[in-house]
């Protein structure tokens, strides 16, 4: 499956304006926000806070699985896709994030 036919599979995020990236004190350390070139990565870090809750290796492994054919040109391109990054980062240390979404006003 592509990654366009998996979004497609994955709950609406009309109700987010962003999801916040948080590390393990709870600081946020990142924003990503639900806009052009980066509400695929809000939908798919809100699926996986709502299956998972937190993002966890294990939750970060699906999340590859889910960006597809992305996840192998994150890999051939270091820094071009920073949220399929953090995926791979979070798989490499074994440490977690949180996510939170922000509602849209």
């Amino acid at each position: 499956m592509t990654f366009a036919d998996n979004l497609a599979a994955l709950p609406t995020i009309d109700h987010l304006a962003a999801i916040e990236v948080l590390d393990a004190d709870g600081t946020v350390i990142d924003t990503v926000e639900n806009k052009p070139g980066k509400s695929g990565s809000v939908k798919v870090y809100n699926h996986l806070a709502e299956v998972y809750g937190a993002l966890t290796p294990e939750a970060a492994t699906a999340g590859l699985t889910i960006f597809a054919e992305h996840t192998e040109d994150a890999r051939s391109n270091p820094g071009k896709h920073p949220n399929i990054d953090r995926l791979d980062q979070v798989i490499a240390t074994g440490s977690g994030l949180g996510l939170r979404g922000v509602p849209a006003a």
